[in-house]
């Protein structure tokens, strides 16, 4: 049986967007190194203000 870790053990990045820190999941096992976001939200209000700036 597998090792049980803490949540404070978990590897922590700062969001690009929001600029709040956000911890390790499970379903980012296979690409943790490129993740950026914390959430799907903050991933999508990242690209509209590209596309506003460059249409005005």
């Amino acid at each position: 049986m597998p090792k049980m870790r803490r949540k404070s053990d978990l590897p922590v990045k700062t969001c690009a967007t929001c600029g709040l820190p956000f911890r390790w999941r499970r379903k980012w096992l296979r690409d943790w190194d490129a993740v950026r976001h914390c959430s799907e939200r903050c991933r999508r209000a990242m690209r509209p203000a590209g596309r506003d700036a460059a249409a005005r």
